[in-house]
């Protein structure tokens, strides 16, 4: 009897083009799916057969919900090291094994600059006009030299974008609850004490902190008052970090000057939804992670989980 496999949330098509999927042998038939299906049941009926799972980052949770259903299910593999939206306890007490792969850090840091960059030159805003014939230019950017750049979290993302500001000639601060004097010295950035005190004094602030419960809603209404009106908002983390409604709140009237957003509640963001419409939010769907090389890395070492799992000796394992 073959082995089944399922890579779901395929959404560019690219899975089976980017790993050595025959490496598994004909005795793994492997399917990939493109289209994402929330709804815990119908996705149930589509890969209730399978033995092996690949999942996309956090994508479609696998919670108690989900792997209730998933009777076959003996491995479940995860692009990146951890993932939130797998109940690593549920899978366990169904005798799922949970591995995950490598991944990198700097399509994330180019993200987040893309997002600044085309915020303080408002890129979107001039490319439309010049596409449909509109004013030529129309807006005055924001320099990035000489202004202040607040990294929330100086982590290994947030390290490398402070390097980058200072690499801008930006004056880098930096606020996080254990962060030492000579951590933000080697990243080129300042220590700040108090979260408040960088988002009073910066032109720019981007978000890198860890989720958790320590971090969720650590931006809120109250801090984002604190903000500059003339000031940017970035966040390539997490949604749970920044308050959803009250980002939006913010944003409309014009608390602060625009936010570059990568990250959501809802994912894929319902149409209709209020961030889809805002001017002065430049939002893309969670790219922060998605380039042809991090996908390699990640199918690449989900061929690799197979083998090691089929063979009895499971690498990079979550859970159990």
């Amino acid at each position: 009897m073959k082995i089944k496999c399922a890579v779901i949330d395929d959404f560019q098509g690219v899975a089976e083009s980017l790993a050595d999927w025959a490496r598994l042998g004909p005795e793994v038939e492997v399917r990939f799916l493109r289209a994402h299906e929330p709804d815990p049941e119908r996705l149930a009926e589509e890969i209730g057969d399978c033995d092996i799972v690949v999942a996309m980052r956090e994508r479609t949770p696998f919670r108690e919900e989900l792997l209730s259903r998933l009777p076959n299910l003996r491995l479940l593999i995860t692009s990146g090291m951890q993932n939130a939206s797998i109940d690593l306890e549920a899978a366990e007490r169904y005798g799922v094994t949970v591995c995950g792969t490598a991944s990198a850090t700097h399509p994330t840091v180019e993200l987040t600059w893309a997002l600044l960059l085309g915020l303080a030159r408002h890129v979107v805003t001039e490319n439309t006009a010049l596409r449909h014939n509109g004013p030529w230019q129309q807006t005055l950017g924001t320099d990035l030299h000489g202004r202040r750049l607040g990294v929330i979290g100086l982590g290994r993302i947030g390290a490398r974008v402070a390097q980058v500001g200072a690499a801008f000639g930006m004056d880098v601060v930096a606020w996080s609850r254990n962060l030492t004097d000579e951590r933000a010295a080697e990243a080129g950035a300042r220590r700040l004490a108090a979260l408040d005190d960088l988002l009073e004094t910066s032109d720019f602030v981007t978000v890198h902190v860890k989720p958790g419960e320590d971090t969720r809603g650590l931006l809120g209404a109250d801090e984002l008052a604190r903000m500059r009106p003339s000031a940017y908002l970035i966040n390539t983390s997490r949604s749970s970090i920044v308050d959803q409604d009250a980002l939006a709140t913010a944003l409309r009237e014009g608390q602060i000057a625009g936010a570059g957003v990568d990250v959501f509640d809802i994912e894929p963001l319902p149409p209709g939804h209020e961030y889809r419409t805002l001017p002065n939010l430049l939002a893309t769907p969670h790219l922060g992670y998605v380039t042809r090389d991090n996908y390699r890395g990640y199918f690449s070492d989900a061929v690799e989980d197979i083998e090691a799992f089929l063979a009895g000796a499971p690498v990079r394992v979550l859970a159990p």
